[in-house]
């Protein structure tokens, strides 16, 4: 089959083929736009120290986020783990439309087309959808770099959009991309084979998931909470400590995440079991079923919320962190006369981590909608014969509501649970060293007198102090409830398609 053909049969098919496409070039797009984010502001050079900028701030901008060397790792790590919904949203729309896609594909097969060129279409369809999402992604960064690029009276810059990343950095997010798609979505048809009668998949499962996401979930957070201990041992080794930290993060939180994606595989196998022995209306005994049926449905439909909420359970354990020690050191400022917190500035900036979780969230929810509409779609000949022996339509709508809700609330639970054990792991405890400080008791009048100051002054000796922070429970229920709430306001999307895809015509699918 040449080339140009395979790209003809990848760009063919029907509207839902074409809404996969767009909604796939979409995520590319979201995706690349993030990417370049944190790519550009990496891209940030650091001014050589010098007598009246010896912190090497770069003054060129007025976002502490961005003057701070130090700090511009965390920021890129922020927006970064925006492409983990935005991916996890891409693997959603791959799978829209699967039915009439296999169709095609078992069409292709009766045509004479073999295997591996079937599988090669299906690639090639992923990755010329994300490569016109990557390229197009490419002209909104440069567009907007140029629109957005407007200095102050002082000639400051709320965005670093005088600065861009290397072409080559440049090249690895614009196609690097497409290539992780196309390669993940061969992945995933690793178990799948195409026979002109159709697209069958191997490997069934005869028995429910394993309880071993929990050791995926044990050892991130072992990982994480071994950084500090592993910069204490090797403190004095600078170049073991450049990579040792950022391996332990980066594997402690994946294998986390990780964990509670499986993870949620089991709690709904369970979910199901529980249901079918208790439940003693038709809406539960039927979403029992069907977890039961398929319990990594879960997994897919909530792998970008329950990502979004680990990280924004992190944050919140963070920012008590941030508020713990806030309070010391106002505390023992106050000992010596001074009214001055420590981490104010810290816990203003994360009220952009705050926004970008909502951002995740939101993400994460059209996500939810694409899967649960597919699903519906898929099952529609199952749910028109339902309908068709005397099921109201109203059972299934809360058989849907059921399966969707009852996996979703233990896994939210979990994921904040993990999120905060990392949060808690990485910074156990807000700490105030030993010190030594001058305390004047007198009037602030005879205190900023020479003259006077020395007789009202003495040595205040400060212990060290450490201070656990407390559990942000409001924060945590916050995002457990804005969770709930998207998947709320999902169920009720897709059960707007749901009476359409119960109409006795469905019974003529194939």
């Amino acid at each position: 089959m040449r080339p140009t053909t395979l790209v003809r049969l990848s760009l063919a098919g029907t509207r839902t083929d074409t809404a996969r496409v767009v909604l796939t070039a979409l995520s590319a797009l979201l995706a690349t736009l993030a990417g370049l984010a944190a790519l550009t502001v990496l891209a940030i050079p650091t001014p050589v120290a010098t007598d009246e900028n010896q912190n090497r701030w770069s003054e060129q901008y007025h976002n502490p986020l961005l003057v701070e060397p130090g700090l511009r790792g965390g920021t890129a790590f922020a927006l970064l783990m925006l492409m983990v919904p935005v991916l996890a949203l891409a693997g959603q729309c791959a799978r829209l439309g699967a039915p009439a896609r296999d169709r095609r594909l078992a069409a292709l097969r009766l045509a004479g087309a073999t295997p591996g060129q079937v599988t090669r279409l299906v690639v090639l369809e992923t990755g010329v959808a994300a490569l016109l999402g990557t390229l197009v992604g490419l002209g909104v960064y440069l567009v907007g770099r140029d629109l957005l690029h407007r200095p102050d009276a002082r000639g400051q810059l709320a965005l670093p959009t005088d600065v861009l990343p290397s072409s080559g950095a440049l090249a690895g997010v614009v196609l690097g991309l497409p290539v992780v798609a196309a390669l993940a979505t061969a992945l995933m048809l690793r178990t799948v084979t195409t026979s002109p009668l159709g697209v069958t998949r191997k490997a069934a499962r005869e028995r429910g998931p394993g309880p071993w996401a929990g050791l995926l979930i044990g050892a991130g957070v072992v990982s994480i909470a071994g950084i500090r201990p592993a910069i204490q041992q090797f403190s004095g080794d600078e170049e073991v400590v450049a990579w040792l930290v950022p391996l332990l993060l980066v594997a402690g939180a994946f294998a986390a995440m990780i964990g509670v994606v499986i993870g949620t595989g089991w709690i709904s196998y369970h979910c199901g079991r529980l249901l079918r022995r208790h439940a003693r209306r038709a809406p539960a005994l039927l979403a029992a079923g069907r977890l039961m049926a398929d319990p990594w449905a879960g997994s897919r439909t909530f792998a970008a919320l329950l990502a979004a909420l680990i990280f924004g359970a992190g944050a919140a354990a963070l920012r008590a962190q941030f508020a713990a020690q806030d309070q010391l050191d106002r505390e023992r400022n106050l000992l010596v006369g001074a009214d001055e917190g420590g981490s104010s500035f810290y816990l203003d900036t994360m009220d952009l981590v705050d926004t970008a979780v909502a951002v995740a969230i939101l993400i994460a929810a059209g996500g939810l909608i694409v899967a649960l509409v597919e699903g519906i779609v898929a099952r529609r000949r199952a749910y028109a014969a339902l309908v068709a022996t005397g099921v109201p339509r109203a059972t299934l709508s809360r058989s849907v509501a059921w399966q969707a809700l009852a996996p979703a609330v233990p896994a939210i639970l979990l994921a904040l649970t993990v999120g905060t054990l990392l949060g808690r792991g990485l910074f156990p405890g807000a700490v105030a060293g030993v010190s030594s400080m001058e305390s004047c008791t007198a009037t602030a009048a005879l205190c900023a007198d020479p003259a006077t100051r020395g007789q009202y002054t003495q040595i205040v000796h400060l212990p060290e102090v450490q201070r656990v922070p407390a559990i942000p429970l409001e924060h945590l229920a916050g995002l457990g409830a804005g969770a709930l709430v998207a998947v709320l306001v999902t169920v009720g999307v897709g059960l707007l398609f749901l009476r359409s895809s119960t109409a006795l015509d469905e019974l003529r699918t194939t």
